[in-house]
């Protein structure tokens, strides 16, 4: 039988006694609240995690019980102190907080997880929450990023395509690509007219420095001040709701089709087994 509602807040705790456990996947979307430059409001990453879900909703087989637990709104944001209205936790309370409730998530009986994710800031500390709770509670956890979705629309076109090539290497924060998804999500709150062509520092040395600047080779431990002081890099002034709209949908689409094919993974896909004796 479907669940009474897709959101885990919505149940009872007799609902969870009828609930196939075995079956049900638990999405913990962890988000943040930062700057998003001049045009943008704080809740940007919060609210594209909630987008993208509401998205993939129409889209989940209705016998599979995907339970969405609270969002996450304060995540790692260390990076945009230096702008006024920025949320951070700590990196091991961030890590305890997410550790914590997916304990509460296998102590109610559903141990498969994905921790989903809309802040590029804190892409690190998704991978070790996930291997801890494998090692320590036998959870089949993924870590998922929107960003890293693949993004194609209903006939199978690449969405990505919508956006030149130097948008998606530069434009990481409040650029092109965040800023049509809020025209999509909510216009009244974008300030167009706040909106250009923020030029990210980072091109400048993609141009002069072969590692440094090569963008896989090295990575530097930055603040977004050193990208840009209007705390946003990317192109936002060509920004469009469609735009935000269609990569919203296929944003969706790819999570909904990522949910099923967890739904179908093998029972051996974590496996206790190894070819050498434990240990002693």
């Amino acid at each position: 039988m479907p669940t009474p509602s897709r959101f885990w807040s919505d149940l009872t705790t007799a609902d969870f006694a009828a609930l196939d456990v075995a079956r049900a996947i638990a999405v913990l979307p962890v988000a943040a609240t930062e700057q998003h430059g001049p045009h943008l409001p704080l809740s940007v990453d919060t609210d594209i995690a909630n987008g993208v879900i509401q998205a993939a909703l129409p889209h989940i087989d209705t016998s599979l019980p995907v339970l969405v637990l609270p969002t996450q709104a304060v995540g790692y944001s260390p990076e945009h102190t230096g702008f006024a209205g920025t949320l951070t936790l700590k990196i091991e309370t961030l890590m305890r907080v997410w550790t914590e409730l997916a304990e509460c998530v296998a102590a109610s009986g559903v141990k498969k997880l994905v921790l989903f994710n809309a802040h590029g800031g804190q892409v690190g500390a998704l991978d070790l929450v996930a291997r801890d709770l494998r090692a320590r509670l036998g959870m089949l956890v993924y870590s998922v990023n929107w960003f890293h979705l693949p993004l194609t629309d209903a006939k199978g076109h690449d969405l990505n395509t919508l956006f030149s090539a130097e948008e998606h290497r530069f434009g990481i924060h409040a650029g092109e690509i965040e800023t049509s998804l809020m025209l999509a999500l909510s216009p009244q709150r974008v300030h167009l007219r706040e909106a250009e062509h923020f030029r990210s520092a980072s091109q400048g040395r993609a141009q002069r420095f072969p590692i440094l600047g090569n963008g896989r080779s090295a990575k530097l431990a930055w603040q977004m001040q050193d990208y840009n002081p209007q705390g946003a890099v990317g192109n936002a002034a060509a920004a469009s709701a469609d735009k935000g709209q269609a990569v919203l949908e296929a944003a969706g689409r790819a999570l909904a089709q990522m949910l099923g094919e967890m739904d179908r993974l093998p029972p051996d896909t974590l496996t206790a087994r190894t070819a050498f004796p434990p240990a002693r």
